[in-house]
């Protein structure tokens, strides 16, 4: 029987973007993860069919230097399979590879684009066409297992590209924001890794009323902004009041690099997700250019190390198919 193999794309995202702490996110054209799947063994698996459910395998990790888990309940892309051959009443085994485009525990979302680039490989493997809404939530509770708790924040860009509002994320209520023409990010990614749990573990359970309400004012003027195309209230609005100050420790030289950024032309710079990588918004290629170079020095003098710096447009499109062919 022909064996059918099928390769999923997902990029990198940005999460919180300042004033949008869980609730904003936007996709970067590259890097990213690739989650290629095919069914294990070719056909229905007999065995399988009488058991409790799905079985999934990871059959090959590169690109993590061997850190990732290989078992098969403790990987994102895996249990995001999972689950979503579940909710598809599939029973025929699934064998994943993973080549990994991100870096560990960089603020890019890799564990998110893992889940992503899996849901929807396997998605296409079985021709099953379902709907995004499943997609989301399957991802969903893949990248939950990583990050000890669930925020679409990425996951929501990671599938639908461009720049998203996770308004509710159980059932997902994704709305999708405008991009205005020429909105350019520059991501600066440190010779550092932050875990994700061990940062939200900073953010405490409460914030002062005041800070609350700068941070909502923030939010809503930075999504009038995109609407309106106005990069001058975008700038403004680019401030968080929540997440960033308490984690500040964690990124030597931070409000050095963002000075860095804001001196060359950039709208606005923050943490990346939880970080170390750091974005900015910038207006036009030429301005992202001369951020990416002031960012990239800033990082050298303030954390040593050579730096992973991207500049890309907000990306319009999230996880895809990129190869599917018979073997």
């Amino acid at each position: 029987m022909t064996d059918r193999v099928v390769t999923a794309f997902a990029p990198a995202t940005v999460s919180n973007v300042a004033c949008g702490f869980d609730v904003l996110g936007f996709a970067l054209e590259a890097p990213g993860d690739e989650v290629t799947a095919r069914f294990d063994p070719p056909g229905m698996n007999v065995a399988n069919a009488a058991s409790a459910g799905p079985v999934v395998s990871i059959t090959a990790i590169t690109g993590d230097a061997g850190r990732l888990p290989r078992e098969a309940d403790r990987n994102t892309a895996s249990v995001a399979a999972r689950a979503l051959l579940a909710a598809l009443g599939e029973r025929r085994g699934i064998a994943l590879s993973i080549a990994k485009g991100l870096p560990l525990a960089s603020g890019l979302g890799g564990s998110a684009a893992s889940a992503a680039a899996a849901v929807v490989a396997v998605d296409a493997l079985l021709d099953a066409h379902a709907p995004l809404d499943l997609l989301i939530a399957c991802a969903i509770e893949g990248e939950g297992l990583g990050a000890r708790t669930a925020h679409p924040d990425n996951i929501a860009p990671a599938l639908c590209g461009g720049f998203v509002l996770v308004r509710h994320p159980d059932p997902p209520d994704i709305i999708r924001l405008p991009v205005p023409a020429g909105l350019m990010a520059v991501v600066v990614h440190p010779d550092l890794e932050i875990e994700t749990a061990r940062a939200r573990a900073l953010l405490g359970t409460t914030v002062p009323l005041s800070d609350a309400i700068r941070q909502w004012a923030n939010l809503g003027a930075l999504v009038d902004g995109l609407h309106r195309a106005d990069f001058a209230l975008i700038s403004r609005a680019l401030e968080d009041t929540i997440a960033e100050p308490r984690r500040a420790s964690l990124v030597p030289g931070l409000a050095a690099i963002k000075q860095a950024a804001v001196d060359a032309g950039a709208l606005g710079c923050s943490l990346s997700g939880s970080g170390p990588s750091l974005f900015a918004l910038c207006r036009g290629t030429d301005a992202a250019r001369r951020v990416a170079d002031a960012m990239t020095r800033a990082v050298k003098v303030h954390i040593s190390g050579e730096p992973q710096t991207y500049v890309s447009a907000i990306a319009p499109q999230g996880a895809r198919v990129v190869s599917s062919c018979a073997t």
